[in-house]
């Protein structure tokens, strides 16, 4: 972080640590499995692997779209992270990857979870991973660069 820069305080905070920041993990975290679950399911052909990957896929789209209130409230009611062309990229690529993994997520739902896995499921659970990627470095920037979510008082 450039010492000179003044940190950007977070308004979906508690006790002045962000919510988003918080929220997120777990969503990132099932969604990266997902490509494991899809790969599993590829190479041995067991239904668990497909039914897990069903799991991931909704636990990881309706908590990342749960993490996106927290950053969407800061992105809209704190001026200084309104003027940042990295928050608009990063709120981008968060809804752009949120939508193919809600997609993704659809497509497993019914009676045989497995049924899409290939090729769309694994498609859309790479693409998924892809934007994680590019969001998460951008959510970096914002932090490391611009103070966002900063609380740096004692």
């Amino acid at each position: 972080m450039n010492t000179s820069t003044k940190p950007i305080l977070s308004r979906a905070a508690i006790a002045g640590h962000p919510v988003h920041p918080m929220l997120i993990h777990f969503p990132v975290a099932t969604l990266m499995a997902l490509a494991g679950t899809d790969a599993a399911y590829l190479y041995g052909g067991d239904p668990f692997w497909a039914r897990a990957g069903l799991w991931l896929a909704g636990v990881g789209a309706l908590g990342g779209w749960t993490a996106s209130v927290a950053g969407i409230v800061d992105l809209l009611s704190v001026a200084q992270i309104r003027r940042l062309i990295t928050a608009w990229g990063h709120a981008l690529m968060a809804v752009m990857m949120l939508s193919v993994a809600t997609l993704n997520w659809r497509l497993r739902l019914g009676d045989d979870p497995g049924l899409y896995v290939m090729p769309w499921g694994m498609g859309l659970s790479l693409l998924t991973a892809a934007f994680i990627a590019l969001a998460s470095y951008l959510g970096g920037r914002l932090v490391y660069e611009n103070a966002v979510g900063v609380h740096t008082d004692g």
